[in-house]
């Protein structure tokens, strides 16, 4: 019989599930050594956060076949390990999508009405009703940063309670943000005209600090400001003196940049102006017992030689398929990012080519894994082989796939087309002979490049001195060039160059380069 190990304490109806097909031992509060030795007795692991599954403890699991990890985030295991040894990871994305969206509502509700500091007054035996005189949400505006699943339930729930929806989201169809009752804007008009403003982004360089000292200056001073999501994406110390300057209404946070909030922080020193919660998001009785069952499920799936409805490293194919399709998963996945910022943020469709030999193959996963490319740039770790389909779906983008095994310029290729919010751009690639990706062409212009980490195209005229003056460009920014190459049609007519650039591009570069004569356009890139 199987055996699974629970290291951290897990709601019992997960237990009895796992108990179905299992022999589950429950030993919480190991220590990595511990684990390390015990460790290569099990073929499943059930963890929650407690529990980091390091490199060190994956390698040791001789015989494990999954790690279930009781949640959404999945930060605490080494996935590179964990997929290297062919060790499925899933997770539970949906589990606490309610409660995280019960709980933004709850914030905006508290902070509107001062109910925090009101019972603390009630309780200390006064009776001051003129203090605490709220404002109604009926009617007031909405600003929605991220439609994402929490972000849609709240639009549905805030807009049942009569107010008006402005929402933020550059990988979302318009479509889609109509069917929620949202108005979709730029960022900047929202922050101006909104009454309430709830984040539901993740963490991300983009991300980081998106909510900074002149965005906080362009809100309403009646405005209010909740952050459910994750910590990092509001300045704090920005946060601190905008309330104690009247610059904003009010905040509520229950996520912070370093948890547990730090004793000294300004925010703690704010009374009726901020409310904070101690991540609390997931924290019902209803979202454990969800993310339980789900991932027990998982797991007891797996065990029984079925697919993982929710892995987040490797698709649920047959081991001789996946084999064999694994170099192309990783090329479609590369290719769905590159193209996904050349077309920008806001795609509204991808169309998949499969090319010779990879004409003949499944498709299905290859089209997930470039879905997955095409949305990792703006979801990071929430999108997966598993969820790729139903993001995509839930943005509203259309997905073309077609087949065409006669061309054979290699033994098999891919390209994807994507239109968004920068227009129509393509991209296709293939594998050298030891699987090393190859970007074959850009806007049907011909080239023969690695993808590399940072990246910059630019389209151009076939003249003389345009490359001479974006190197020279880059070399007085100290941009280093790792390698170069340019394709063309014709002579002296338009031209792609890509460059492999060892860092990403100073502020202010790109418009620099897009000043030189004969550059139409540039776009950078990150992988």
């Amino acid at each position: 019989m199987p055996k699974v190990l629970v290291s951290d304490p897990i709601e019992q109806v997960g237990i009895d599930i796992l108990s179905q097909v299992a022999q589950v031992d429950i030993q919480t509060n190991l220590s990595a050594e511990e684990l390390v030795r015990i460790i290569p007795e099990y073929d499943a692991l059930m963890i929650r956060s407690g529990t980091r599954v390091t490199q060190a403890i994956i390698q040791a699991a001789t015989q494990l076949k999954i790690i279930g990890r009781a949640g959404v985030g999945v930060d605490n295991v080494d996935i590179p390990a964990a997929t290297r040894r062919g060790i499925v990871v899933v997770n539970s994305p949906e589990g606490n999508t309610i409660a995280a969206a019960e709980h933004t509502l709850a914030m905006m509700m508290a902070l509107s009405r001062h109910i925090p500091e009101a019972n603390y007054s009630v309780k200390s035996g006064q009776w001051d009703r003129k203090r605490f005189t709220g404002v109604e949400i009926y009617k007031k505006v909405l600003g929605i940063v991220g439609l994402g699943k929490i972000g849609s339930h709240v639009a549905t729930v805030a807009r049942a309670m009569g107010m008006r929806l402005l929402a933020y989201d550059p990988y979302l169809s318009l479509d889609r943000a109509e069917q929620l009752g949202c108005r979709l804007v730029e960022l900047d008009l929202l922050i101006q005209e909104a009454d309430f403003i709830t984040l539901h982004l993740p963490k991300t360089p983009e991300t980081a600090n998106l909510i900074n000292a002149p965005i906080l200056a362009k809100m309403k001073p009646t405005a209010r400001l909740i952050n459910c999501a994750r910590g990092g994406i509001i300045d704090e110390a920005a946060l601190a003196e905008a309330l104690q300057a009247g610059q904003i209404a009010g905040a509520a946070l229950d996520v912070y940049d370093k948890e547990p909030l730090a004793a000294d922080s300004p925010l703690r020193q704010l009374s009726r102006e901020v409310i904070l919660t101690p991540h609390l998001g997931a924290s019902t009785e209803e979202a454990q017992v969800n993310v339980a069952i789900d991932v027990a499920e998982q797991i007891r799936d797996v065990l029984l030689g079925l697919p993982a409805r929710s892995a987040v490293n490797i698709p649920g194919l047959r081991p001789d398929l996946l084999e064999k399709l694994k170099p192309y998963l990783q090329l479609a996945e590369t290719l769905g990012n590159l193209v996904s910022q050349l077309a920008g943020g806001r795609v509204e469709s991808l169309k998949v080519s499969l090319q010779g030999e990879l004409a003949t193959s499944e498709s299905q996963p290859v089209v997930v894994a470039a879905l997955k490319g095409l949305l990792s740039h703006a979801l990071q770790e929430r999108v997966n082989y598993v969820n790729a389909s139903i993001e995509a779906k839930e943005r509203g983008i259309r997905v073309i796939e077609t087949r065409d095994a006669s061309i054979r310029d290699y033994s098999g290729s891919l390209q994807l087309s994507a239109t968004g919010s920068l227009g129509e751009h393509s991209v296709t690639g293939s594998l050298l002979g030891d699987n090393e990706i190859r970007i074959t062409s850009v806007d049907e212009f011909p080239i023969n490049v690695p993808p590399a980490r940072f990246m910059l195209f630019t389209l151009h005229r076939d003249m003389p001195g345009i490359i001479g003056k974006i190197g020279s460009l880059l070399g007085s920014f100290n941009v280093n060039i790792a390698s170069m190459q340019v394709g063309r049609k014709i002579v002296r007519g338009d031209a792609v160059m890509v460059l492999n650039i060892d860092d990403p591009l100073p502020e202010g570069l790109l418009e620099e380069i897009m000043k030189v004569p004969g550059i139409r356009d540039a776009y950078t890139v990150m992988l």
